[in-house]
């Protein structure tokens, strides 16, 4: 039986390999995302489509509901994250962070994942086993000794939507989960393998393929379940 996904930020790093390594011939993929995804040139038997999308903004959220209005969403993936400008330079200080890159930032990563999501209850509602699943990190649990403030306070409130989302929609039996990777092999695109990956960073990066193999149990799981977080360090990350 084909499924319907929405994807947000598809269109590099593990967006990208989750439009590449979740859908299967039948599938269709909505892909939002700032610029044009290379996956649309992919001829695999799924139908993908592009949603030029600025998360930047509230302002497009009524174009998302027109375009997929009486549409049915079994899996919605929000995969966005903006990070301070300098945030993983040696010199990075919060002392020197610009008052509207915070503002920025926490409009992305918090006030449009709560707009976006709340404006595909009603699809999601129409799928027959909905389930959201927003990737958050390892910088927003405890004691991971990461000082970037607004990105550490983001990633802590991923995980604050998706609690009370999950309870929110539990009526609904829409399942609602947080996945926290620790630092990803996002350069790496999919298709060139996890062990590419592996190699290149010599183990200390998560290949993205695993977070797609997680991602694929959650989504294939039946009604009755509901994995509420899980978090996916490095195995060499001593902080996580």
């Amino acid at each position: 039986m084909s499924r319907n996904f929405i994807i947000f930020g598809a269109s590099q790093g593990l967006g990208d390999a989750f439009v590449k390594g979740l859908p299967v011939k039948g599938d269709t993929v909505w892909m939002v995302a700032r610029t044009r995804p290379n996956s649309l040139e992919l001829n695999d038997g799924v139908n993908r489509h592009w949603l030029s999308i600025d998360l930047s903004s509230q302002q497009q959220i009524s174009t998302l509901k027109e375009v997929l209005q009486g549409i049915p969403l079994d899996v919605l993936i929000y995969n966005v994250g903006v990070w301070e400008k300098r945030g993983f330079e040696d010199d990075y200080t919060f002392d020197k962070d610009e008052v509207e890159d915070i503002s920025k930032l926490i409009n992305i990563n918090l006030t449009s994942t709560i707009t976006y999501i709340q404006a595909l209850l009603p699809n999601l509602r129409q799928a027959k086993q909905g389930k959201v699943i927003l990737i958050g990190s390892t910088a927003g649990l405890d004691h991971t000794n990461n000082a970037q403030v607004s990105f550490v306070t983001s990633k802590f409130g991923v995980r604050g939507i998706t609690n009370a989302l999950r309870e929110h929609l539990r009526k609904d039996k829409i399942s609602v989960t947080c996945i926290n990777p620790g630092e990803l092999a996002a350069e790496v695109p999919y298709e060139e393998g996890a062990e590419k990956a592996i190699h290149l960073y010599e183990g200390t990066r998560i290949p993205v393929q695993d977070i797609v193999s997680l991602v694929q149990c959650v989504i294939n799981l039946s009604a009755v379940s509901c994995v509420k977080e899980i978090n996916v360090p490095a195995i060499t990350d001593l902080n996580a």
